[in-house]
């Protein structure tokens, strides 16, 4: 299993430096950035100053949406990237959440999703497109390759991941849900006739590591909130339970009274009230280094590849550290 973290865009550069040489030297492999321009500092120049400090871990966006730049652009900023870092660059992408809705605008289709996905994909990897009725091509790019993973919780998004990622993301730490998501993805990748070997999985939540429960609640409790946007959206399109929608997913938006995008992902918000302990247990991990273990081995056990700790709930720097010296030995 490999781990990964993912800043929000709000901590000083020169600190996001600093953690991300601790969690290489710790045994980390990705550093993945909240791309949300309006409500915190634009990701990709954080990432590029990153990059020039580190020497192994990859970066990437977890996630960027097609609806904020030209796709022509988005695919050159992944291919500059990459020829920067010698090929250390991911691209995590979703249909738009924050960074959308915070203009006004509503999340893009997955038809577009995926569209966005292969003009990326192909004009990273030197290859020429027609492209908005012109030929387009990079003919500078070194032709790294640019590993794909698409965030989605839904039955058609998770279906566009199958077929079109080369990995998926999944905003959640609960085994069950996130093996239930996991399968349809595979189902999806196997009906169109694509490898599920190699296809990769990302669990990502928030962790606090500690034998004092209760504070650590009070840490992460802002995740399910974040999750509650998507759920929401699940509820709308699907209603609250069936097939489509497991119950244990939505049940617990039942008291959510809305969310304020201005503390999107704060754990001081005012909009987490309704968010009780079982969920907090249940998406996120809490406790000591032993509960951490035992969770992320039934994460693997059920084809987790990548653990992606949301590194946004305070004592940064002790979490990648207690990862580092007790959790990821465990793991490997």
């Amino acid at each position: 299993m490999e781990f990964a973290m993912t800043f929000k865009g709000d901590m000083d550069p020169k600190r996001t430096v600093a953690l991300c040489q601790q969690a290489e030297a710790a045994g980390f492999t990705h550093a993945w950035f909240f791309d949300s321009h309006v409500l915190w500092q634009e990701c990709f120049t954080t990432m590029a100053y990153c990059m020039a400090h580190t020497k192994k871990l990859r970066f990437g966006p977890c996630v960027t949406n097609p609806g904020v730049r030209d796709w022509t652009v988005t695919a050159s900023l992944f291919a500059a990237l990459s020829r920067l870092s010698g090929g250390r660059v991911d691209m995590g992408i979703g249909r738009g959440d924050s960074s959308r809705r915070v203009l006004g605008r509503r999340p893009l289709t997955l038809e577009t999703l995926a569209e966005c996905v292969d003009v990326v994909r192909r004009l990273t990897q030197g290859q020429s497109i027609r492209f908005q009725d012109a030929d387009i091509e990079f003919p500078w790019v070194d032709k790294h390759e640019v590993p794909i993973w698409i965030a989605a919780y839904g039955p058609k998004a998770l279906e566009a991941a199958g077929r079109h990622g080369d990995g998926l993301i999944i905003q959640l730490g609960d085994p069950w849900l996130v093996n239930w998501f996991t399968e349809q993805a595979l189902s999806a990748r196997k009906a169109a006739g694509k490898p599920t070997k190699g296809f990769r999985v990302m669990s990502a939540a928030p962790v606090w590591v500690s034998k004092d429960l209760k504070k650590g609640r009070a840490q992460i409790r802002w995740f399910p909130a974040m999750v509650g946007n998507h759920v929401a959206d699940l509820v709308e399109k699907y209603g609250k339970a069936g097939k489509a929608v497991p119950q244990r997913l939505t049940d617990y938006i039942a008291g959510r009274k809305g969310y304020d995008y201005k503390h999107h992902a704060d754990k001081d918000a005012d909009h987490l009230s309704f968010i009780k302990d079982d969920i907090i247990d249940s998406f996120c991990i809490n406790g000591p280094v032993e509960a951490h273990i035992e969770k992320l081995k039934e994460l693997k056990n059920i084809g987790v590849t990548q653990f992606n700790i949301y590194l946004m709930c305070g004592e940064e720097e002790r979490i990648v550290e207690e990862y580092g010296k007790h959790v990821i030995p465990a793991l490997k």
